[in-house]
This record gives C-alpha cells, sequence and structure tokens, in this order.
C-alpha cells in the first residue's frame, strides 16, 4: 500500500465515524438489522404458498372457535417455528384463548355481561371450569418472538400484528352456492405479511428492540384475541412501544398510488408516519378518512390504552368484503410481495430507529 492510500484510508475512516448517526442506524457496538433485500422470486412464491394454504376451502373460512380456525392456527404456529422464532404463548407459540356461548336471554345461568353475543372470551383459562361443556368454547393467539439485542433497548417491543380469523361457513348454504367465506384479503394477506416480515428479519440480523409477531383471532367478532392478548400479554403493555398491524394488502389500492403502495390508518394522529416517509417506504395517508378504518381493526386496542399503533392496508372498498367472493384468485401477487417489503423495511425502522410518538391529541380517549 502506498503512503497516498494510507492518507486516504485513514481520512475515510476518519470521516465515517465522525459522521453522525443517521435515524434509525444503531452505533457501534449494537445489534441492528440489515437492509431487506429487494424481493425475488422465492419471496413471491413463499407468500403465494401461505396464502394459498389459508385461504383454502379446507381452512373452512378460518371462523373463530371452529375446527377450521384451530387448524389454521396450528399452521401459523408450525411456520413460527421454521421461521425460528421463540416460543411466545402459554402453550408453545398457542395463546390460548377461552370462550363461551353466553346462556340465552332470559335463562337462570345467564351472566349479564356479553348478552346476546355469538362469543364472548373469559377472564382467564381457570374460568372455563365454572362454564357447562356445551358453552365452552377455545381459540387461540398465535406469537412468535424475536428478541432484541441491545442492551439499552431490548426490552422496548415493536408488535407486529394481524388478525388470521374470518367469517367460517354461511349457514344455511345457498344451493348451488359456495358456502365458504376464504378471506383471501381479509385476512389472509395480513396474516401471511406477519409470517413473511418475520421471515425476513430473522435473516437480517439482530434487531435493537425486540418484536413480537402475533396473529390475533377473533378480531371478526368484536376483537376478542387482542383484547384478551392485551390482558395476558406476554411482555408488560408499558414495554410496547408501538403497534404495527397489517390487513388487507391483497389488491392494489388507486388512491393509495396502485400496485406496490399502501396507506397507513390514522396516519395523522402520531410520528409513525412521516417517520416511515422520511425513509423512503411506500407508505402514504389514508384517503378515506370517512371510513375510520383506524378504529375498525385491531390496532385500536392497542390505542386505547396509549399504544402508538396503526394498520398498514391497501383495501380500495372492493364489493368481495366480506363475501364468499374473497378468493385467492383475485390475488395481486406482485403488490402483496412489494408491500411486505414495506412493511419488513417499516418494522426495521420502528425496531432500530426512534419510537414514535402520538401527536397533541392524536391518542384516542
Amino acid at each position: 500500500m502506498t503512503t497516498r492510500m494510507i492518507v486516504l484510508a485513514v481520512f475515510l475512516i476518519a470521516a465515517r465515524s465522525a459522521a453522525p448517526a443517521l435515524p434509525g442506524t444503531a452505533t457501534a457496538g449494537t445489534d441492528t438489522l440489515h437492509a431487506v433485500p429487494a424481493p425475488d422470486a422465492r419471496d413471491h412464491a413463499n407468500i403465494e404458498r401461505l396464502e394459498r394454504v389459508l385461504a383454502d376451502d379446507s381452512m373452512e373460512g378460518r371462523g373463530t372457535a371452529t375446527p377450521g380456525g384451530e387448524r389454521a392456527a396450528r399452521f401459523l404456529a408450525g411456520e413460527m417455528q421454521r421461521i425460528g422464532l421463540k416460543r411466545g404463548g402459554d402453550s408453545g407459540f398457542l395463546q390460548r384463548v377461552p370462550m363461551m356461548v353466553p346462556a340465552p336471554a332470559g335463562s337462570a345461568s345467564e351472566t349479564g355481561r356479553g348478552r346476546g353475543a355469538r362469543l364472548m372470551t373469559l377472564p382467564s383459562l381457570a374460568d372455563l371450569d365454572t362454564v357447562p361443556l356445551d358453552r365452552r368454547r377455545h381459540a387461540e393467539n398465535v406469537v412468535g418472538i424475536l428478541p432484541g439485542g441491545d442492551p439499552a433497548l431490548s426490552k422496548e417491543v415493536v408488535l407486529v400484528l394481524s388478525h388470521y380469523d374470518h367469517l367460517g361457513v354461511r349457514t344455511p348454504a345457498i344451493p348451488g352456492g359456495d358456502s365458504i367465506y376464504n378471506g383471501a384479503d381479509d385476512d389472509a394477506s395480513g396474516t401471511v405479511a406477519v409470517l413473511e416480515v418475520a421471515r425476513l428479519l430473522r435473516r437480517a440480523g439482530t434487531p435493537r428492540r425486540t418484536i413480537i409477531f402475533a396473529n390475533m383471532t377473533g378480531e371478526e367478532v368484536g376483537l376478542l384475541g387482542t383484547n384478551f392478548f392485551i390482558a395476558h400479554p406476554p411482555v408488560p403493555l408499558t414495554q410496547i412501544v408501538a403497534g404495527f398491524e397489517i390487513e388487507m394488502i391483497g389488491r392494489p389500492d388507486s388512491l393509495a398510488g396502485g400496485p406496490g403502495k399502501a396507506w397507513l390508518t390514522g396516519y395523522e394522529r402520531s410520528t409513525m408516519g412521516d417517520m416511515l416517509k422520511e425513509y423512503g417506504i411506500a407508505i402514504v395517508p389514508d384517503m378515506r378518512p370517512d371510513q375510520r378504518f383506524f378504529t375498525r381493526s385491531d390496532n385500536y386496542g392497542l390505542a386505547r390504552r396509549g399504544i402508538v399503533a396503526h394498520t398498514l392496508s391497501s383495501f380500495n372498498l372492493h364489493s368481495d368484503y366480506h363475501q364468499v367472493t374473497d378468493e385467492v384468485s383475485k390475488i395481486d401477487f406482485d403488490h402483496m410481495t412489494a408491500v411486505i417489503h414495506s412493511a419488513a423495511e417499516a418494522v426495521r425502522h420502528l425496531a432500530d430507529g426512534p419510537r414514535p410518538e402520538w401527536h397533541p391529541g392524536g391518542a384516542p380517549r
């Protein structure tokens, strides 16, 4: 090496040492995630594989507290194990959610809570013993953990979530018609995204903050799984610094900018959206505020408890919403793959960068 090359090398090392750290990057000596590579054919194929399994007729519409829902939960648990996440439930990757069918109105055994509801959660698993056998039900959240490695930040948690349940099987069936609500977009697409983000970030290294990946049950019947998760979290709620839900990303939305783009519910309520925009991630504000999407999914249960939590989506108000026609054949896998890449990059920055904060008045009461 010549004297000139030595001087140049010393200059470059000094310049790098003196440069301020960019937002979202780790300082020397801490763990951090590498940027997520652009998606390739293998990513696309894995996303399609997961989507086709979850929205298959064999899952029977993934109804809450049904055999199809349990089948889906066990599939998801197997995928989390395959990825290499740490178990986050009370039974491996499964967090058991005790439920019951309320007594008919006017029954002597009626509790008075959840009257008229088809399902209600119980405070704990032990409470199932107080319920007649024919009214006991159970479902599962599926929870995996990617532990953080930064000594100062690893106790802080970013929660990445979706709901895997859908509407089950239509009864009575229409003669000659489809009876299974496959929920390919709502929300098999978001559930696949949670798994794929976990897989991508598991390969990217060790995050500074801990990341919990959760596929929730019971959203379609009143956020039952998320509310139970909040009451029985794997870590204290005070440690969760951000919630990032993914729901209905199977089709492009022209108002978001078309294929590969998605929007964030409640964008204006916190610093999260602008932070992600600064990193060049293809996420825009929700262009349909009149639909009040911020309050219509699992993120809202977290937000009501002070956690900065939003939902990523590209739902374009298609007519297959909550219909048996929400099928895999209508999923745009190129779009979905691109949005999942953006979601992975978003979670990477949430795990390694500044924590988001509510804007004044942004937190729901």
